[in-house]
């Protein structure tokens, strides 16, 4: 074998050995896509996952992106389907599903459901018109009523809540509307009050009160609301302060945790770095300046109300590390 073949061989090699380590940087990095289901536009789902898909994001490693939905049910759904790897889900549908009970009851469990953190209490909004003369829940008899879309967490709350005021769908005109096409619908007058679960401020009520059509949102509160705290425990009681929307006081009502959710399938290293990027100072910088409901996504509360469902291996890790789990 001559030199210039050798030379050429090791040549080769070198060459043949620089495509493999190319190769296998390339596959190390590799990107994780994580899509997060949110809600419908007008909610808080949607803007607050962009807000978190934005901050967490760090190509090549992960691409996170906000995917608008129908909501928690929605959510669960494309989380067992493989149409998302995580999604915003209620605590309440979040603990049904899991555990295959409430309206999963007779439904297969979804098993591999996880945790990756509790975000925020989603206050449930009973937005009405000034005009239609319901001053309480009670008046919603024989009114026209949007009680959300199929699919969200709003239609479950909105049907427990007239139930524990002895109100059934055949007692009052329903409607099943995204809150922004429900908000249209009541500058007009053909529909007199919708049911909206999601944190405040939310957008469609925020221009709805701005537009001057005149609204108020009714109170969910007293022996009502302690029974409907009593049959499903995650409700809690809560307050939209003064001045959350233009010409409306302070309303006492109820409301659910927002949980972050994720599938066992998904690695637990992907899960470890979003968990660990949620709580980075850049996404802590974009929660306080982009939402109003961003400052209440705290560290010190990220595990509070997981209890329904377990934590992914991922999280886990995280909140060890940080010293909020043993």
């Amino acid at each position: 074998m001559t030199m210039t073949f050798r030379s050429k061989l090791a040549a080769a090699g070198l060459a043949l050995g620089g495509v493999a380590l190319a190769a296998g940087l390339a596959f190390a990095q590799a990107p994780a896509f994580f899509r997060i289901g949110t809600g419908g536009t007008a909610g808080t789902y949607y803007p607050i996952g962009g807000l978190i898909a934005n901050a967490i994001s760090a190509p090549p490693q992960l691409v996170a992106t906000a995917v608008a939905s129908n909501g928690s049910v929605a959510n669960v759904n494309a989380i067992v389907g493989g149409a998302a790897e995580s999604g915003f889900v209620q605590a309440d549908v979040a603990y049904w599903a899991y555990s295959g009970t409430g309206v999963y009851e007779g439904k297969p469990k979804v098993a591999d459901l996880r945790s990756i953190a509790n975000l925020y209490p989603e206050s449930v909004h009973l937005v009405v018109r000034k005009a239609s003369n319901v001053k309480s829940v009670a008046d919603l008899k024989g009114k026209k009523v949007s009680l959300d879309e199929p699919g969200s967490g709003t239609l479950l709350n909105a049907k427990a809540i007239l139930n524990a005021y002895g109100i059934t769908e055949k007692d009052i005109s329903a409607e099943f509307l995204k809150p922004n096409q429900a908000a249209e619908k009541m500058k007009d007058g053909s529909v007199d009050a919708f049911f909206f679960t999601g944190g405040f401020p939310a957008a469609a009520i925020s221009e709805l009160a701005s537009t001057g059509s005149g609204i108020d949102i009714l109170p969910i509160s007293g022996p009502q609301a302690e029974k409907l705290s009593k049959e499903f425990p995650f409700f809690a009681a809560d307050e939209i302060p003064a001045g959350t929307y233009k010409d409306v006081g302070a309303i006492k009502t109820v409301a659910v945790g927002a949980h972050w959710v994720t599938s066992a399938k998904v690695s637990a290293d992907t899960v470890y770095a979003v968990t660990k990027a949620l709580w980075s100072d850049k996404a802590r910088a974009a929660l306080d300046a982009g939402h109003a409901k961003g400052k209440a996504i705290r560290k010190e509360t990220a595990l509070s109300g997981l209890q329904g469902v377990p934590l992914h291996p991922g999280a886990e890790k995280f909140y060890k590390e940080a010293g909020l789990l043993k």
